[in-house]
This record gives C-alpha cells, structure tokens and sequence, in this order.
C-alpha cells in the first residue's frame, strides 16, 4: 500500500499505486528465497519518495507515454532499493522497514548479490525508458556518484575530527545525488528546458541533503519502533553524522572518552552518547541546518513556472521538516 503521505498529492498517488505492482514485476531472481526476500522489502512500506517526487517534476516537460514514464520512475526505485540492500550488509543491520535483511536470512554473498541483480534491473528499466546516449551516460554517472560516496566514507570512519563540510560531502555522493537523479531525469525524459533540468538538480540536492539529515536526527532522537530500524548503527560502526558532529564542538571532553573506544564501543556507551548529543544542542543544530536547506530548496521551487506541480513540491518539501519516521 502506498505510504499515507501521498493521500495529500492524489495525482501522484494514483501513479505510486500503479507502479507498485509493476515494480514486482521488474524483479525475477531465480533463487526464491532471495527473491522473496526481495519482494517483501518491495512491498514493505517504503514511502517511494524518490519515484514521487519524479513523477511531480515530470510535469515541468512534455508528455510522453505512460510506460515510458513509468519505467523511469522504477529505475530510480530500483537503484534506491539496490543501495539499501548493499547498505544493510555494510551496516550489519538486522532490521530494515521492520523486515529481517537479506544478509541476517541468508548471508552477506547472497545479499550482495541481490543487491547486484538489482543494479541490473535498474539498467534494464533506464533502458526502456530511454535510449539517448546522454540520458544513460546521466545514470551512469549518478551510479559511479552514489559508489564513490560510499567508499569515501571509509576514509572518515571513527573519525572525530570530521567537519560540517566533510559530512556534506558524505551524503551528497550517496542519498542526496538519488534525489537530484529523479528530479533530472524526469525533465530530461519529458524533453523539459535547461532551466528546468538545471534547477532539478539543485533542488533534488538540497532537498536530498536535508532529508538524510533529518534521517540523521531520528537516529538520535526517535526509536526502532518508529524507525523501523535499530537505532544509531552507524555509531557503532563509526559513521558520525551531524548531530554529533555537531555536539563533538561543544561537549568534546565528555564524547572523545566514548568515541576512542571506536569498535569496542558498548551498548551502554552509545545510549550515554546518544543522551550527550541531545542535552548538548547537536540535535537542535542539525535541526536547524535542515530548516536552512528546505528554506533554500523552497526557494529554488519558487523558480518554477506556476501550477498544481510547483504546489505540490512546496508542500511535500515543507513536509520533510516535521518527518517522524
């Protein structure tokens, strides 16, 4: 079932319920297990925010066939959904969407390779959807983008030195470039102007940008419950994100004791660094830091020729600030 934030965008939902079954469809491994697996992750209650946004921006172009469209909307899921499973193996998480990861089931080598399969699925998609040269070279680059990110955070790992514009640099080669693909691809696939492809990018980036921080803060202040998730794995792994980044400057004496532990870090160790970024202002910074990038991403929006698309993109941004799961 599509997630209940679209009840507020009809047009774009009715589109979301017709991707999901398509989006089963678009997955045929060979090993049931996995396959089945991969399916309930499909149908596990993502929000498909990717695809939607897609979908609202396609409205800036031309219309084109249904199924073209269609296609480039599940490419991006597919892609996105590829990077969780590979994620969830990286992370060594139990839980994801409050199913059991492929990895925990089955091992790491058969989740990596569904999330591999997945990538091919992906490609097979962006091919019907297009065969301009361009286009694909578009997903190629987002691709090896998303890629480097994900090595590059090796190189910051249990890192405490870490900065705002490290952390930046971070999520903008992983989530945040997802974002910004959805937004060009569906003005290159709908033959819009430059404009509107150049703003695209930038807003699916900053957007992208503020929602991984927002992710960030939940790791923090919310529960698995909500989340759907275990909390603050990326602590254990020595992932630092903004809010304790953010907290590190000015609570540095009481964290740097915990932090120098890196993987021998105990549970109750990360719940005493989990209560010291929230009572040192980390959460309400990185609160704060979001608030300016939707403020940014709204006014870029307010850019775009008016109508029910450049409505419904404000509204979904503003929705980003008071996420709760």
């Amino acid at each position: 079932m599509v997630h209940r934030i679209w009840r507020q965008f009809p047009r774009t939902q009715l589109k979301l319920i017709q991707l999901e079954p398509y989006l089963l469809k678009t997955v045929h491994l060979s090993n049931k297990q996995v396959h089945g697996k991969v399916m309930e992750l499909l149908k596990s209650g993502g929000k498909l925010l990717r695809p939607g946004f897609f979908y609202i921006y396609a409205q800036f172009g031309e219309k084109i066939a249904s199924e073209q469209l269609r296609a480039g909307a599940a490419a991006i899921e597919l892609l996105h959904v590829a990077t969780l499973i590979h994620d969830d193996v990286i992370d060594q998480s139990p839980l994801r969407r409050g199913v059991t990861t492929i990895h925990t089931q089955y091992g790491q080598k058969n989740a990596v390779y569904a999330g591999d399969f997945l990538f091919t699925c992906y490609f097979d998609q962006v091919l019907k959807s297009t065969h301009d040269p361009v286009d694909l070279q578009r997903h190629v680059n987002a691709m090896q983008t998303i890629l480097n990110g994900e090595l590059d955070q090796m190189t910051f790992n249990y890192r405490q030195d870490m900065t705002k514009d490290d952390y930046f640099h971070e999520i903008s080669g992983k989530t945040a470039e997802l974002f910004q693909l959805s937004f060009q691809q569906a003005a290159i696939l709908t033959h819009a102007p430059s404009k509107i492809v150049e703003l695209g990018g930038q807003i699916g980036l900053t957007i992208g940008q503020a929602y991984q921080i927002l992710d960030d803060i939940l790791d923090y202040a919310g529960d698995s419950n909500q989340t759907k998730k275990p909390i603050l794995e990326d602590l254990k792994s020595g992932v630092y994100t903004l809010p304790l980044i953010l907290a590190h400057k000015t609570a540095h004496s009481q964290l740097a004791p915990l932090l120098d532990k890196k993987a021998a870090i105990s549970q109750e160790d990360i719940e005493t660094i989990q209560q010291i970024v929230r009572d040192s202002g980390g959460l309400a910074s990185a609160h704060q830091v979001a608030d300016s990038l939707t403020q940014k991403a709204l006014g870029l929006i307010d850019e775009l020729p008016d109508g029910d698309a450049k409505n419904d993109l404000k509204k979904l941004t503003n929705l980003l600030l008071i996420r709760t799961q």
